[in-house]
């Protein structure tokens, strides 16, 4: 709760100095661009401050950055999060995994926070693979990663036999052996001795 009203009162500035918005931030999909603070921007990521304290950006009011990884959906939902600190429940769980890219790349911490706890807590047979490798991917999100490690090795029989499995084991050779070596060595300690 205190990180949460940390990050809003950094949000408030910009309102409460009715700071004008004085960016465009375009998405990768040439959709229109939406209007923003730099501040706002800047206070939420030590990526968007350097970006936005460029030369470039510095000198022209109304100057347009694109975060060509995100569709424009994707990029008002996460606009929103910078703005709110939350975001409605079918947002969340529609734009969960490109924001999580999102917020890794530009070192959102919030919104990093924000979208593990919300990928743990949507952890289940389907997507366990996927989020293994999100965390693997974007070193973000330890936490992610033993979870989703651990859910796929109790579930293993249900996961690793599926056409699923097949197409993540091509694309992730390395995780693809992590999970087997895991599941051989739990499966050892759980067989009583004889």
């Amino acid at each position: 709760m205190k990180e949460k009203h940390n990050y809003l009162s950094s949000c408030l500035d910009a309102f409460k100095n009715q700071i004008p918005k004085d960016i465009l931030v375009k998405p990768g999909n040439n959709g229109t661009s939406i209007a923003a603070h730099k501040s706002l921007l800047s206070a939420s990521s030590v990526i968007f401050k350097y970006m936005l304290d460029s030369d470039g950006c510095k000198a022209a009011p109304g100057h347009t950055i694109t975060l060509a990884e995100l569709s424009y959906l994707e990029l008002h939902a996460m606009l929103d999060f910078l703005y709110c600190g939350e975001l409605p429940k079918e947002k969340l769980e529609k734009h969960a995994y490109s924001l999580s890219v999102a917020a890794d790349k530009y070192e959102i911490k919030f919104l990093q926070k924000y979208c593990e706890r919300h990928m743990l807590g949507s952890l289940n047979t389907s997507n366990a693979l996927k989020l293994l490798e999100i965390s693997d991917t974007y070193k973000s999100y330890p936490h992610l990663k033993v979870a989703a490690m651990r859910f796929i090795v109790e579930n293993v029989e249900g996961i690793v036999f599926t056409p699923k499995f097949d197409a993540f084991a091509v694309k992730n050779p390395h995780l693809a052996l992590q999970i087997t070596r895991t599941s051989i060595a739990t499966n050892k300690k759980k067989k009583p001795r004889v």
